[in-house]
């Protein structure tokens, strides 16, 4: 609201004007009764006319404008909360939270959409109390017993409709929870589909759906019965309250106190009532779906982050490493120490695969307290490299990389490179990759789903690793990239990063079990019970160290 003042200020003053003017109308219909109609002048009723109909291009100028304003408003505030979500959800120093994939998606999407709408209730309530005095008035300006009506028996009748409004709150705030519960387990649903089916559960898949929809669907009856509910006695109150006027004011016109005029008048203002006393009656509720909204982009806006920007770290060593882990401790890793040197090709067996990927997470920076180890890339702790340039001197491929919805030609732009240029057509021919674009007659234009769904595991994972390939970094770290392929494309990809990586003295890391990407290396290190076991070359250690030829054969 505060970023929004000036708009927010401007389009409430022109509603609060357009309400003024709704109210006018039907005084003025009642002064041309009084004033023209009944005296038989006919410039009278020119006039008068000419006034109404001044009246209703003032009414329906203000509306425009104030309500042009506000839905700018509204808009450039949703993308405002949908950009911050997404920076913090996204900020590279990681973010603190409970709340799975699917849920972040609903709240930087839909609750940032709802909670924007508070600027459309304010000038609304604005609007309809401003109404509903002038209303007022003009009634108490008329006979005081029809402006008491008013003036004393909304409020009153507004306060006992507002008994509701905390329960409405909390179930809708339910509503919602139960809503992002269900959004994120389909995300996780549909992005594990293939494997899904490759273990054959999907009977169990859809029945853990079932139930979480099941729950949704509960909770938004529940809120809906309660919101029902308070708008049915919202508009019987509208309706009763306009009701009593109306009659109240017959009775004063049959007695003689009212002129047929005011009678009209009076008549078209209690007609009028019913709007802003159904407004002020509702609105609660719907500020109560933007407040449990706002709770959810407040609760994940403040989320702690990950990794503090600045961070105490042990002094540098004289290594000259490209890229040095000393004391790695995370999960199954016990003081895992590693160097590898600037050119380096080096693949990584480990035992278990967690131990794998607990690597990985160090290397990337995932995990950056003291206590876990200490990552340095070109003398630097990895947590301190400038974002701006972490991308040249160092990328991290996991096991379980995203594509995005696009073309496969702007998955590749992902990396920093043209998707025709020559870089990119070593990094495509190195990865195998030129057999995904051949696939599709649309070549580098073929459409990809979100998450790459729409292409099969093995054309996903070489394209991934393509786009790594592209990126050209100083430093890759790849884990497990050749999984989803065959034996033959396992060794040309094998051979292909080496040729891409090697001769232009760029540093190469592959945690991988492949017996073709272990031989490619020029060293290999094993680590099992989670420390390392043995180094040397890949035919060396087959020779020598029976755990490594067990692992590699199994």
């Amino acid at each position: 609201m505060t970023r929004n003042l000036r708009r927010l200020g401007f389009g409430s003053a022109l509603i609060a004007a357009h309400q003024l003017c709704e109210v006018s109308v039907p005084i003025l219909i009642g002064i041309i009764v009084d004033r023209a109609v009944a005296t038989g002048s006919v410039p009278a009723v020119v006039v008068w006319v000419g006034a109404l109909a001044a009246l209703f291009m003032v009414l329906t100028l203000v509306y425009r404008f104030g309500a042009r304003m506000l839905m700018a408003a509204i808009a450039e505030e949703g993308h405002l909360l949908r950009v911050e979500l997404s920076r913090k959800i996204l900020d590279p120093s990681g973010i603190c939270t409970d709340r799975k994939v699917g849920e972040l998606l609903s709240i930087s999407s839909t609750d940032a959409e709802e909670t924007a709408y508070l600027l459309d209730y304010v000038p609304r309530m604005v609007g309809a109390v401003v109404a509903t005095i002038a209303c007022g008035a003009v009634l108490l300006s008329i006979d005081v017993p029809l402006g008491l009506m008013v003036l004393i028996g909304v409020p009153v009748v507004m306060a006992a409709l507002q008994l509701t409004a905390p329960l409405i709150a909390r179930r809708v705030e339910d509503q919602q929870a139960e809503i992002g519960r269900a959004t994120a387990l389909a995300t996780d649903l549909i992005s594990g589909h293939r494997p899904l089916q490759g273990i054959g559960a999907q009977r169990n898949a859809a029945r853990r759906y079932r139930v979480a929809s099941r729950r949704s669907l509960t909770a938004t009856l529940r809120a809906a019965r309660i919101e029902s509910a308070h708008a049915g006695a919202a508009a019987a109150a509208g309706a009763l309250a306009a009701m009593a006027v109306a009659v109240a004011a017959a009775y004063f016109a049959l007695t003689g106190d009212l002129t047929l005029g005011q009678l009209i008048t009076v008549i078209g203002l209690a007609q009028f009532l019913a709007e802003p006393f159904e407004v002020l009656a509702t609105l609660p509720s719907s500020v109560a779906e933007s407040r449990a909204s706002a709770n959810r982009v407040a609760g994940v806006l403040s989320s702690p982050t990950r990794h503090e920007g600045k961070m105490t770290v042990p002094a540098a060593d004289a290594s000259p490493a490209a890229l040095t882990l000393r004391g790695g401790t995370h999960q199954g890793l016990s003081d895992v120490s590693l160097d590898v040197a600037p050119g380096e090709f080096v693949a990584v067996l480990a035992a278990e695969p967690r131990d794998a990927a607990a690597l990985v997470d160090l290397l990337s920076g995932h995990e950056r307290s003291p206590e876990r180890g200490v990552v340095r890339v070109n003398g630097d702790h990895v947590g301190q490299l400038p974002y701006g340039d972490r991308r040249r001197a160092l990328v991290v491929e996991h096991h379980h990389g995203d594509l995005f919805s696009g073309t496969l030609g702007s998955n590749l732009a992902m990396s920093g490179v043209e998707a025709d240029s020559p870089a990119a057509g070593a990094a495509l021919e190195a990865s195998c990759a030129l057999d995904v674009v051949e696939c599709f007659s649309d070549g580098l234009e073929h459409r990809v789903a979100e998450r790459g769904a729409s292409l099969s595991g093995g054309q996903r994972q070489r394209w991934i690793l393509a786009r790594a390939l592209a990126a050209d970094p100083e430093i890759l770290v790849l884990h497990d990239p050749t999984t989803a392929v065959d034996a033959v494309t396992e060794q040309t990809i094998a051979d292909g990063i080496r040729r891409v990586r090697c001769p232009r003295g760029r540093t190469t890391i592959v945690l991988t079990s492949s017996p073709a990407l272990l031989a490619a290396a020029d060293r290999v290190v094993l680590i099992s019970d989670g420390r390392i076991e043995g180094q040397g070359t890949h035919n060396d250690l087959l020779g020598t160290d029976p755990r490594y030829r067990e692992l590699v054969a199994r």
